[in-house]
């Protein structure tokens, strides 16, 4: 009797003309940052409306380069989700500035933005909203707040690379978008992220920031004035973010597929909390991650009991996210249990199943059909 082979929820999707490019810039000599970085950001640019582009190293990267860009430091105070990753909150940290949560709403999981609108004070420089699969916040009101307040508006799209919003490439208007091409996200450059800005002025201002902050003077010496990072992204990975962009329509699609598998074969007793269906024909929206909410309260076992029960089933799952708040960082600044009640909820009963552009459908089947079998033997 044969065994199904493990099923993790998330896996790249390279092919071998990828790899065979890999190979190339290998041969080449010249593997870290050159001819191809400056394709791979060209050709993002041009997905975003002719924006400029700057890859870095990780999304992460991306998001403290961007808060420096905005002369966000110590004394400045930024409004941020407290459903998240952590990158947000720790680069909000590393730069000196005060992260101030809200939350989000429940099923979207975006941003609450009446919650942005009282959370601005005197000291608020910038708000960073994180983009959520399968939704989009609604940045022309989030834009409209922020202007109104002179803000800045960093947007976390780590999740939602191909997002179109209003039919707008996300990154293609705004101010400051974050990608991230992690391994388990829509596009993979294996490590890496990028910074969509206004204009060239913010484009040089990045290429020191991601560089040591070197700044080159007119008789070719360098000088620094201010301690940058060193994010610049290696050819190496570039081409295999020009190799992703080849497919990544095909890509974007086939998840698409996928999601609409999961919504019409997920079936539970009890239910479960699922994402925002999109609507018959909407392929504004991306699906990096198909998350859904356990019904703990009707269950008699914990979200860690039916992890451990699927990874038996052969089936790896995740947590997407914890909330950030209840973090060590962010109880020092007075995050608590019972303040945001839908992050909190998020963060008790989230679980991320699997999907990537390879999955086939029976790839869907057999995890709903094994989330079921546990659901119901758990049932209280």
């Amino acid at each position: 009797m044969s065994v199904a082979p493990f099923l993790p929820f998330a896996r790249p999707s390279i092919d071998e003309a990828t790899i065979d490019g890999v190979a190339d810039v290998l041969r080449s000599g010249w593997i870290t940052t050159g001819p191809w970085v400056r394709t791979f950001e060209q050709e993002v640019s041009a997905l975003c409306g002719g924006r400029p582009v700057r890859a870095v190293t990780s999304a992460t990267a991306a998001v403290e380069i961007a808060l420096q860009l905005c002369g966000i430091g110590p004394g400045d105070e930024v409004i941020t989700s407290a459903q998240s990753f952590f990158t947000v909150s720790n680069m909000i940290e590393k730069v000196g500035a005060t992260p101030v949560f809200v939350d989000c709403e429940l099923v979207t999981r975006n941003i609450d933005l009446a919650a942005v609108g009282r959370a601005i004070g005197p000291r608020t420089r910038a708000v960073v909203p994180t983009h959520w699969p399968g939704s989009a916040t609604d940045m022309d009101a989030l834009l409209a707040l922020a202007r109104s307040r002179g803000l800045r508006v960093i947007e976390d799209a780590a999740l939602t690379f191909g997002t179109r919003f209003g039919g707008r490439f996300g990154g293609s208007f705004g101010d400051i978008t974050t990608f991230s091409f992690h391994p388990n996200k829509n596009l993979t450059t294996i490590e890496g992220g990028a910074l969509v800005v206004n204009d060239m002025a913010e484009a040089a201002r990045v290429d020191v920031l991601r560089f040591h902050g070197i700044e080159r003077l007119a008789d070719g010496t360098r000088d620094v004035g201010f301690p940058g990072g060193k994010f610049n992204l290696p050819d190496v990975n570039a081409r295999i973010g020009v190799g992703q962009l080849e497919r990544l329509d095909a890509m974007l699609a086939r998840r698409r597929a996928l999601v609409d598998r999961y919504f019409e074969r997920w079936s539970t007793d009890p239910a479960c909390v699922l994402p925002p269906r999109p609507a018959a024909r909407d392929d504004g929206c991306t699906w990096n991650m198909y998350c859904v909410l356990l019904p703990l309260d009707r269950l008699s076992i914990t979200r860690a009991q039916f992890r451990d029960a699927m990874q038996q089933e052969g089936i790896g799952t995740g947590i997407s996210y914890e909330a950030l708040h209840l973090t060590t960082l962010g109880r020092r600044h007075g995050g608590r249990e019972g303040l945001f009640p839908n992050a909190e909820r998020i963060a008790r009963e989230t679980v991320t199943l699997p999907l990537y552009a390879d999955m086939l459908d029976s790839d869907v089947d057999r995890v709903c059909e094994a989330a079921a079998r546990v659901l119901a033997t758990h049932r209280r």
